[in-house]
């Protein structure tokens, strides 16, 4: 066993408490403040535990996180394990009723993990649930809701008609495109990036199957969760931003080896030999498609992608009292950036302004100055109401986010792109 869990451990009380969080973190730091800091705000009328389990980052996230965030603890392994391996090596040791499994790059909104829980309380047959996701520029997430990977659904996903008939029962299964994302309802597959399960179930299920390092891990637990005779319940009353939702190039080699590759996985554990071969067989073929398809479209519209530097060609705002707009607005002066802060009653001015009261004139103000960037201060204005906002403003917006306390600033303008930060 891993020498700080050992010492996590026994300074541990045993003590009942409602929920444990644990979250494993790889080269991500400002994402995982940013998270911790909604965490934190989310657990304050709830007995629970946070857990961050460091996969051996390389960006200095141990030294940055030294000192801070008292109510977290930190696991520092000597390896980088993977998401499954990391997720279950504090497992045993935990105390929570509920546990959950959180991505470090998603923020919460302030009564999320109190709704989930309550949820449970009027759902005794629900052993695991996930609540609905968007990306940072607030676009819903589909992997929200999914159906497990048949040969079918999965021919479907890969060779693109699940993207052209979005809302199909048949060929859009894969991410129960036929079912309202509003609405709560029974659910194959819940995404790992929030994965609220019941700790009893997973002392019947066990954990995540390390078997899987990345993608896939999530289906089978879902799998085993319903198989133990447990429904997975997709939570549609709060909503959580999610940045690298899809990160990873959907349309690139690389991803499509590794995801299909933990679906073969998943097929061969759970469906049988013959079932596995013949997924095989039709994934190769939809492959093949696909690059055909990917081949002819990047040569008719090559994809490209804007350089960092053209972040100081956009025009900010920033949203926030002045007490955190004055930290944002030295980082944006460190990395040469310039400004505008929103007032409803001097909307030109510069630096006015204590509060944001009220944001009814928001749309106009963003349309007449030109706006092209916003960074939401978390702090009065709550992590809700910013989820909620930009949900509501055009999409092209590319929204960025900071606690007040924190030393950085994160966004992530494109689904299919990774998301950046400022610090």
């Amino acid at each position: 066993m891993n020498n700080d869990i050992k010492n996590l451990i026994s300074l541990t009380k045993p003590v009942f408490l409602k929920l444990s969080i644990i979250i494993v973190n790889f080269n991500v730091k400002y994402f995982l403040e940013q998270c911790l800091c909604s965490v934190t705000k989310a657990c304050k009328s709830i007995e629970a535990e946070i857990f961050v389990i460091d996969n051996l980052s390389t960006d200095g996230s141990k030294e940055y996180f030294n000192g801070r965030f008292k109510a977290v603890n930190f696991i520092w392994n000597t390896e980088n394990v993977g998401f499954s391996k990391a997720s279950n090596q504090i497992l045993k040791h935990i105390n929570g009723e509920f546990i959950l499994f959180l991505n470090p790059d998603t923020i919460l909104a302030e009564d999320c993990l109190v709704k989930c829980l309550h949820c449970f309380e009027s759902n005794d047959d629900a052993g695991a649930l996930g609540i609905r996701m968007i990306d940072g520029a607030g676009n819903f997430l589909k992997e929200s809701k999914r159906g497990f990977p048949s040969a079918f659904t999965s021919l479907c996903k890969l060779s693109g008609l699940t993207a052209l008939f979005p809302s199909s029962k048949i060929f859009a299964r894969y991410y129960l495109g036929h079912l309202d994302q509003h609405i709560n309802q029974e659910a194959d597959v819940l995404s790992g990036a929030f994965m609220m399960i019941r700790k009893s179930v997973l002392n019947k299920t066990g954990g995540f199957d390390e078997r899987f390092f990345m993608y896939g891990e999530d289906i089978d637990l879902s799998f085993r969760i319903q198989k133990a005779g447990y429904k997975n319940l997709y939570f549609a009353e709060t909503t959580m931003i999610h940045f690298k939702g899809e990160s990873t190039k959907r349309n690139s080699p690389v991803y499509i080896k590794l995801f299909y590759g933990a679906m073969s996985i998943f097929v061969q554990k759970h469906y049988g030999s013959i079932f596995a071969a013949l997924y095989s067989f039709l994934i190769q073929i939809a492959i093949g498609i696909k690059k055909i398809i990917l081949g002819i479209l990047n040569h008719l519209h090559p994809l490209t992608r804007p350089g960092k530097e053209l972040i100081h060609e956009e025009r900010w705002l920033i949203i926030g009292d002045k007490k955190v707009f004055g930290f944002v607005q030295s980082i944006l002066q460190k990395n040469n950036i310039g400004w505008l802060q929103y007032d409803n009653s001097s909307p030109n001015d510069l630096a006015v302004g204590d509060t944001v009261e009220n944001l009814e004139n928001l749309p106009l103000f963003i349309t007449t100055q030109h706006i092209t960037a916003i960074v939401f201060c978390i702090n009065d204005f709550s992590a809700k109401e910013t989820i909620a906002l930009i949900e509501l403003l055009p999409a092209d917006l590319n929204f960025r986010f900071h606690f007040d306390g924190t030393l950085s600033i994160i966004g992530s303008k494109q689904k299919d792109s990774s998301g950046d930060s400022i610090a």
